[in-house]
């Protein structure tokens, strides 16, 4: 088939042709964007903590009259040795915080050296026993666990001044990326302290944006950190016992103490923080998601909109093409390869928006770069929507007979 004929037909209807262009680009530009971030976002929702989530749960924990740090240690103690010795338990420790838990994190600078003058390494603090692995469900990567004799007792308002400290992966790349960070001192803000352990991946609380580029560079602090406000449990549950343990470890820490406050909201599983912390990643990707198939939706209507209209216009034309000799699958394709024209035109125009977009989006919003593929894809999505939405109008505009075609005025 020519294609001269079809841009002189195009060029008669320029502003007809030059809105559904404009739609179109600004089409890809707002689809291939929007579904870049949910595959941003759908990406960080899906990674995992690092822990056993399917039998982890934490209890937030709150003291009742005036307490010295002394008093909140032997109580934590306590505490935890009535957790770990309940059936169905299998190991519990305390920190300030848990996984995706929203916030309460403690951000730490760590320096490789004492005097260093950059920016330090920002790192998540948790902070753990001896027991912290096996509760979390991690392993070492490299190095030693924690022993007994190494871990304080810290106030809240104590520096952070640990002998050692277990970090993960992430974190011993960014500080070494030799590769050499085990055995390595670094300092944070209450002085030296050497790396002992490695652990693949333990993500910290904060599942927000602004944390993202450090939510997987946690530090393990050996401490227990002794507020009177109160404190974090987190409780590893054997196969088959979290369900009991929900109700029976608060009851039990009741029966240990009753000077608590143990909200029912404080109690709180690992799933259930996962998807609590990710209400607004869900939330954006799913509106984002439909926001795409709506817009896709129109541009469909616009396309067969302007088709219908050209057929109507056309059945002269038609006609006399028919009456030449021109079959129904050669009227088809035209419209089909007029609609791929105008398509493309519109694809051309949207990814010059589109890359435009992005780059706004990577200086206002942190975004980061958008691969080219994605941009392919919108493009072929867009071509086959065309194609898809401009068939029914063309198979009416294939079957008016010659005739009854030839009698239009």
């Amino acid at each position: 088939m020519q294609i001269q004929p079809i841009l002189v037909a195009l060029r008669r209807h320029r502003v007809a042709t030059s809105l559904i262009v404009l739609q179109v680009a600004l089409t890809l530009m707002i689809v291939s964007n929007a579904l870049f971030i949910v595959q941003t976002r759908w990406v960080h929702l899906s990674r995992p903590t690092g822990t056993d989530e399917a039998h982890l749960f934490v209890i937030r924990n709150e003291w009742v009259g005036k307490l010295d740090v002394a008093q909140v240690d032997a109580r934590m103690r306590a505490d935890l040795a009535t957790l770990r010795s309940m059936p169905g338990v299998r190991d519990a420790f305390a920190s300030e915080a848990y996984p995706l838990e929203g916030g309460w994190g403690l951000l730490a600078g760590v320096r490789r050296q004492p005097q260093q003058t950059q920016r330090p390494q920002f790192s998540i603090v948790y902070f753990a026993d001896e027991h912290a692995l096996d509760t979390l469900g991690i392993s070492l990567l490299a190095g030693r666990n924690f022993r007994a004799d190494e871990i304080g007792s810290l106030g809240p308002y104590d520096r952070v001044a640990p002998a050692v400290v277990i970090i993960t992966r992430d974190l011993a790349y960014k500080l070494f990326p030799d590769g050499s960070a085990l055995g390595k001192t670094v300092y944070l803000v209450g002085g030296p302290t050497t790396i002992i352990g490695i652990v693949d991946v333990l993500q910290g609380p904060y599942a927000g944006s602004t944390t993202r580029t450090i939510d997987e560079d946690s530090i393990l602090v050996p401490a227990r950190l002794a507020d009177p406000a109160g404190a974090v449990y987190l409780v590893r549950a054997r196969p088959g016992e979290l369900p009991a343990l929900l109700q029976a470890a608060p009851a039990a820490l009741l029966a240990n103490n009753r000077l608590r406050v143990i909200n029912p909201d404080g109690v709180i599983t690992l799933a259930e923080a996962r998807a609590g912390g990710y209400a607004t990643d869900r939330g954006v990707a799913i509106a984002m998601g439909v926001a795409c198939v709506l817009l896709l939706l129109a541009t469909a209507g616009g396309i067969v909109g302007l088709s219908s209209f050209w057929v109507s216009q056309r059945r002269r034309q038609i006609g006399i093409r028919r009456a030449l000799g021109a079959t129904r699958r050669h009227i088809l394709r035209y419209f089909q390869v007029e609609n791929f024209l105008i398509v493309s035109g519109g694809i051309v125009l949207g990814a010059l928006f589109g890359v435009a977009a992005n780059l706004m989006l990577m200086k206002y919003w942190e975004l980061p770069r958008m691969p080219l593929w994605v941009l392919g894809m919108g493009a072929l999505l867009l071509w086959l929507l065309g194609q898809v939405a401009v068939f029914g109008p063309a198979r009416r505009a294939a079957a008016v007979p010659p005739i009854e075609a030839t009698r239009a005025v």
